[in-house]
C-alpha cells in the first residue's frame, strides 16, 4: 500500500516537473506572438521607411565624401573617396559663402520679424479689441495655404519698378521707389518681407491658443498688485508662453534656414546672387551634375538647422533647473 502511494506520488511529481518548462514557455510563446504580430502590421510602413528615406540619406552620406558627377551614374561604384574635400571646398567657394550669409541674414532678421507680428496679431485677436475677429483669423492665415507661385505674382506686381502700388504709394508723398527685387541693396529684404507675411499666420494661430490658455485670475492678480499692461505682458504673458514661443522659433527657423522657394520664383537667386540660399545653391549644384559637392554642401545645412536649433531651445526651454 504504501509502496503504491509512493509511486503515485513520485508519478505526479515527475509530472508536474515535465509540465512545468511547458508551461513557463507560454508568456514567451505569446510574446513572441504579439511581436510578429505588431511587426506584420509595421511591416508596410518599415519598408517605405528604409528604401525612401533610411537608404537615401545612407547613400547620400557616403555620396558626400566622393567625387561623384552625373557622368559616373552609370558605374557609381567606381568613384573615388575623397573624404572631406567636399567639405573643404565648400568654406572656400565664394559662392557658398555667399549664400550661406544671405541665409543666415535671413533666418537672423525673418525669425524674430515673423514671430513679433504673429505675436502683435495673436495679442490683437485675444484682447477683443477687433471686431469680426474669425474674418482677420481667416484672413491671416490665408497666405499659409496659398500656393507660393500665386504669393510671387502678387508680390513681383506689387513691388514692380515702374507699375507697381507700393511704388505707386510712395509717389503721392514724393519718394521715388527703388527696383525692389532688382537691386542688391533692397532684393533680400524683400523677399525677408514677404517671407514673414506669407508665415506669421500659422505662428499667430499657435500663440493665440498660448494666450487663451492663461488664466485670467493671473491678470487679475498682476493689476490688484500695481502691474500696467507692459509689465504683465512681461512678467505674465511671456514667461507663460515659452513652449509656445520656443515651437514657434524652432519651426521658423527650420523652415528660413531651407529658404528656396521663394528666391527660387521671385529672384533666380539675383540680382548678383543678393537672394541665393544654402537650399537654392544646393540645388544649382544637383542640377549641374556635381552630386558629391551638393550632398557635403546639404549635410552643412543639416549641422546648421541642429546647431541652430539647440540655441533655441537653450534661450527659450524651459529654466526651472535654473
Amino acid at each position: 500500500m504504501a509502496t503504491s502511494t509512493t509511486a503515485a506520488a513520485v508519478g505526479a511529481h515527475s509530472a508536474d516537473r515535465a509540465a512545468a518548462p511547458q508551461h513557463g514557455n507560454a508568456p514567451a510563446r505569446r510574446k513572441w506572438r504579439r511581436a510578429v504580430t505588431g511587426w506584420s502590421f509595421a511591416a508596410p510602413f518599415t519598408v517605405l521607411f528604409v528604401v525612401f528615406a533610411l537608404l537615401p540619406v545612407v547613400a547620400s552620406l557616403l555620396m558626400s565624401v566622393t567625387d561623384l558627377r552625373a557622368t559616373d551614374l552609370r558605374h557609381p561604384f567606381a568613384v573615388n573617396f575623397v573624404g572631406i574635400d567636399n567639405y573643404t571646398r565648400l568654406f572656400s567657394d565664394v559662392l557658398f559663402r555667399r549664400a550661406a550669409v544671405n541665409t543666415a541674414v535671413f533666418v537672423v532678421v525673418g525669425v524674430p520679424l515673423t514671430m513679433v507680428a504673429a505675436l502683435a496679431a495673436a495679442n490683437a485677436l485675444n484682447s477683443g479689441l477687433i471686431r469680426l475677429r474669425g474674418l482677420f483669423r481667416v484672413g491671416f492665415y490665408l497666405p499659409v495655404v496659398t500656393s507660393i507661385v500665386a504669393i510671387a505674382v502678387v508680390w513681383r506686381f506689387l513691388l514692380d519698378p515702374e507699375a507697381g502700388l507700393v511704388n505707386d504709394a510712395l509717389a503721392q508723398v514724393g519718394i521715388t521707389g527703388p527696383d525692389w527685387l532688382g537691386d542688391t541693396r533692397t532684393s533680400l529684404a524683400s523677399i525677408i518681407v514677404m517671407a514673414a507675411w506669407r508665415n506669421f499666420g500659422s505662428l499667430m494661430v499657435i500663440f493665440l491658443a498660448a494666450l487663451q490658455g492663461i488664466p485670467a485670475d493671473l491678470y487679475e492678480a498682476a493689476t490688484l498688485d500695481g502691474a500696467g499692461r507692459w509689465q504683465q505682458f512681461r512678467s505674465v504673458t511671456i514667461p507663460l508662453m515659452r513652449p509656445a514661443l520656443l515651437f514657434g522659433a524652432v519651426i521658423t527657423g527650420i523652415g528660413y534656414l531651407q529658404l528656396f522657394e521663394e528666391p527660387l520664383v521671385m529672384t533666380q537667386g539675383g540680382p548678383l546672387s543678393s537672394t541665393l540660399s544654402v537650399s537654392y545653391h544646393i540645388y544649382n549644384q544637383f542640377g549641374f551634375g556635381n552630386y558629391g559637392y551638393a550632398a557635403a554642401a546639404a549635410y552643412v545645412l543639416f549641422v546648421a538647422i541642429v546647431a541652430l536649433s539647440v540655441l533655441q531651445f537653450r534661450l527659450l526651454g524651459s529654466r526651472d533647473a535654473d
